[in-house]
């Protein structure tokens, strides 16, 4: 279990990046949710000891992972947002290299692991193709691989997915599903679905706050029966629309806007009942914590 109690962070300048976020995080994978600037990295780096917080803790079990940094970073696969590689190194010879880093200096053992993680992330048959020329999914795939060196009981993945076309999205999402429950794996992403296809449990930050945690089917049943969908044809009628009803969010639909609203019984004329799904959970969430720090 990694337990998060009350870490804060404020950076020169005042910015408060973490306001007191307390987290309980079983085993497997879980999904960190938020959008651009809400904490999540901040988060994800006080977690990989990059960065140390104002107040707070964090434990693996029974190990602190800020006061004991070397022995974390032992147990730890880290692929963040920025992951950098030597372009004109081959996949396998990195790979390697940073198997010895990590401490494994048997060569036999390296051997297996290296190219054991190459096929699992089916990068074998680009084992000897030079980095520099690897797509985005590719990279994204081999970061995987490193994360997965010494076999880390703590994985943090920070916005994996964007930037990837539909294919390469859909094949990371596949190898991160294979990762398995006997370890945790933290999803930090602004991508509603990656968290909807991959994730048990999530959470969902903003502005440096929890807003949200638990099962992302147990968010949902929470909406049954209060979302509510119309499709508006001018942009007065949306604003009409906004100022009456707590919308949620709109998706242009044919040129047209498809507003989707919360409310406990049907907000009137032209609206039809649908079902909720985890992208509503999110903007709800939003909408709310934006509601709550306006001025009065």
């Amino acid at each position: 279990m990694l337990s998060i109690q009350n870490l804060t962070k404020t950076y020169p300048g005042g910015v408060r990046a973490l306001r007191g976020i307390s987290l309980e995080i079983p085993p497997g994978m879980f999904g960190l949710l938020g959008p651009n600037g809400a904490g999540k990295s901040t988060l994800m780096k006080i977690l990989a000891t990059l960065l140390d917080p104002d107040t707070g803790s964090a434990h693996l079990d029974s190990l602190d992972l800020i006061a004991n940094k070397n022995t974390t970073r032992q147990l730890l696969g880290y692929l963040p947002q920025e992951f950098g590689v030597y372009p004109k190194m081959s996949a396998i010879d990195l790979l390697s290299h940073l198997a010895v880093m990590k401490g494994i200096t048997n060569r036999s053992e390296r051997k297996e692991l290296v190219e054991g993680l190459l096929q699992q992330t089916n990068l074998w048959d680009l084992r000897k193709k030079n980095l520099g020329g690897f797509s985005g999914g590719m990279k994204q795939r081999f970061g995987i691989a490193q994360a997965l060196l010494a076999n880390p009981k703590l994985i943090i993945v920070d916005e994996p997915t964007a930037g990837l076309d539909p294919a390469e999205r859909n094949r990371f999402l596949n190898l991160l599903s294979s990762l398995g429950s006997d370890r945790t794996v933290i999803l930090s992403t602004h991508i509603v679905d990656d968290v909807r296809q991959l994730c048990p449990r999530m959470a969902i930050i903003a502005s440096g706050e929890l807003l949200l945690e638990g099962a992302p089917n147990d968010a949902l049943a929470a909406l049954h029966g209060r979302i509510w969908s119309k499709v508006v044809a001018t942009g007065d009628e949306l604003q009409a629309l906004e100022s009456q009803f707590q919308v949620i969010s709109t998706h242009l639909v044919g040129g047209q806007h498809e507003v989707r609203v919360y409310a406990n019984t049907s907000p009137g004329e032209g609206f039809l009942p649908v079902d909720s799904d985890l992208e509503d959970v999110y903007f709800l969430n939003l909408s709310q914590q934006a509601k709550a720090v306006l001025p009065n």
